[in-house]
C-alpha cells in the first residue's frame, strides 16, 4: 500500500518526539571526529510545507511543533533540534518542517554519508530533488529493509539507522522487527531507532515481545502520550525504541520529557515513558 503521505501529519506530536531523539544520538555520534552513516528506511520526502494543502487539512502540526516553536524556555536538549526548524523558517513565521533526512542533513558533517530510501511514487522525486548537490547522499527507490543488506555495516563501522514506516498495515510491526534482526547481523553495534505508533496497545506490546525474543541487549523505550489508550480510531500516542543507545540519551530524554508533555499536552492527559525494554 502506498497511500500513507508523511505530508498530512508532519510536524506534529509524534514528529517532535522522534526528531528530538535522532537529533540527541546524531549529536552524540559527533562527538568523536570518526564519520558515521546515517540509514533511514522510510524517508519521505524530505521537506514539508506546514502551510500547503495536506498539513492545513489536518493541522496536526498546530498541536505539534507550533506549540514548540512559541515556547521561550527550550530545553538545551532540543537546541539542535530546533536550530534546524528555525533555520529553514526565517523571518520568525513557521512554514517549513524537515522530516528525518533533511534534519539528518544539516546535522551531519562534511566527512559523514547518509543513505536515504523511499518507495512512494510522489515523495521519492522530491527527496531526490532534495538532496540532489549533496555529495554525501546516496538516494534509493525501493524497500528500505532490502536496502539494510546493502548498506551494512558501514567501512567506519559507526551508524545510526532510523526506521519510521506507516504501520498502514498490521504486518508493519512484524516487518520492522524483521528489518532489524537483518540490520543487527550485519551491524550489530549500530544505533537503531525505531518508530512506533499507538494506535491499538496490544499491536504494541506484541512488537516489544518479539524485539525481547530476538536476544538483542540494550532496548531502551521512548514514549510520548497525549491521551489515555483507547479502542477508539487515531495515534494517542507515539514512540521511539532505541537498541544501543548513546550513553547519554537515557538521562537526557528523562530530564526533557516532562517539558515536552507540558508544552504538546498543556491539558495535562497522557503520560511520559522512559525505560529499559532490555538492559544492558
Amino acid at each position: 500500500m502506498l497511500s500513507y503521505r508523511h505530508s498530512f501529519h508532519a510536524g506534529n506530536h509524534a514528529d517532535v518526539l522522534k526528531h528530538t531523539v535522532q537529533s540527541l544520538i546524531i549529536e552524540s555520534l559527533k562527538e568523536k571526529e570518526k564519520p558515521f552513516l546515517y540509514v533511514d528506511t522510510h524517508s519521505g520526502a524530505g521537506r514539508y510545507q506546514l502551510t500547503g494543502e495536506h498539513a492545513e487539512k489536518t493541522g496536526e502540526y498546530l498541536q505539534g511543533i507550533a506549540r514548540v516553536w512559541e515556547q521561550e524556555d527550550l530545553p538545551e536538549e532540543l537546541l539542535p533540534y530546533m536550530n534546524i526548524v528555525r533555520r529553514m523558517n526565517e523571518g520568525g513565521k513557521l512554514r517549513y518542517y524537515p522530516g528525518s533526512p533533511l534534519l539528518a542533513k544539516y546535522l551531519l558533517r562534511d566527512h559523514d554519508q547518509l543513505s536515504l530510501t523511499e518507495l512512494h511514487p510522489t515523495d521519492y522525486p522530491l527527496l531526490r530533488a532534495e538532496f540532489s548537490r549533496d555529495h554525501r547522499t546516496q538516494i534509493s527507490k525501493g524497500d528500505g529493509y532490502q536496502q539494510l543488506k546493502a548498506k551494512l555495516p558501514p567501512p567506519s563501522r559507526r551508524g545510526l539507522i532510523l526506521m519510521d514506516p506507516s504501520y498502514e498495515l498490521k504486518s508493519d510491526y512484524e516487518a520492522v522487527v524483521k528489518g532489524v534482526v537483518e540490520g543487527y547481523k550485519r551491524f550489530a553495534t549500530g544505533t537503531y531507532a525505531i518508530w512506533y505508533p499507538v494506535v491499538l496497545r496490544q499491536q504494541v506490546k506484541r512488537m516489544i515481545n518479539q524485539l525481547e525474543a530476538t536476544g538483542i541487549r540494550k532496548i531502551l523505550q521512548i514514549e510520548l502520550a497525549v491521551r489515555p489508550d483507547s479502542d477508539q480510531r487515531g495515534m494517542t500516542a507515539s514512540g521511539m525504541i532505541v537498541i544501543n543507545p548513546p550513553w547519554k540519551l537515557e538521562a537526557q530524554m528523562k530530564k526533557v520529557m516532562p517539558w515536552l508533555h507540558k508544552s504538546l499536552v498543556p491539558e495535562g492527559t497522557g503520560h511520559t515513558l522512559v525505560e529499559w525494554i532490555v538492559p544492558e
